[in-house]
């Protein structure tokens, strides 16, 4: 459900600034033609295989639900993003705006997103006014994004070889792919060591070398 909101692209001056054709990776992440990578700075949306509740306890899924609204707003866009740092995954962390609307503020005030205050108290605010109308994850309960990955983690983590959870697989064509415990496919994947495939401890790692996360298709 999308509130009747419109928000403005700031035009403060970053240290960084990329700009091209966009596509959503998740619900927080989008590539730039050009080559950047951009996590959405200040927010943080379902992961791809959350699921959150309605009032009357039925499960929706708000983590395609949020991807999918991001691919609406960005895909095959062009898109301006502004930033003042990247993270330990050479993601550059910014604000991206497409046709005037910031895309990070849009997510929060329509209840796809929460207020990322760990790192930023800047959609505190609009996060409220969502909050206050019940849209999206507001509309019944929804577990945090950041303590979803955290639960999974340490659940993975204790089966896990030496504790590092992310597998590494090796498609039938030969593609590295990596799941993360929070990936709707890893219950489905296996690790065999004897085909290359291979546990990983944390994601900086596994991006390191050279194994990409799961392309995302639009999804219902």
């Amino acid at each position: 459900m999308a509130a009747c909101t419109t928000f403005s692209f700031p035009t403060t001056t970053a240290a960084f600034e990329a700009e091209g054709i966009a596509t959503a990776i998740d619900a927080d992440t989008l590539d730039l033609d050009g080559g950047s990578r951009v996590r959405l700075v200040g927010i943080d949306a379902p992961e791809i295989g959350q699921r959150c509740k309605r009032p009357d306890g039925r499960e929706w899924k708000c983590g395609i639900e949020a991807r999918n609204r991001l691919a609406d707003l960005v895909d095959g866009k062009e898109v301006g993003c502004a930033g003042e740092e990247f993270d330990d995954y050479h993601r550059l962390l910014a604000r991206c705006s497409v046709g005037g609307v910031e895309v990070n503020a849009l997510l929060i005030g329509e209840g796809l997103a929460w207020a990322f205050v760990k790192y930023s108290r800047a959609y505190v605010d609009l996060e409220a006014i969502a909050r206050a109308r019940r849209l999206g994850i507001w509309n019944g309960t929804a577990q945090p994004a950041w303590e979803y990955r955290a639960k999974r983690w340490e659940i993975a983590a204790a089966k896990a070889p030496q504790g590092c959870p992310i597998k590494g697989n090796i498609s039938r064509d030969g593609e590295r792919i990596y799941h993360a415990p929070w990936s709707p496919w890893y219950d489905r994947t296996s690790v065999d060591t004897a085909k290359g495939e291979r546990w990983f401890c944390d994601e900086a790692q596994v991006i390191k070398a050279g194994w990409r996360e799961p392309k995302w298709a639009r999804s219902h």
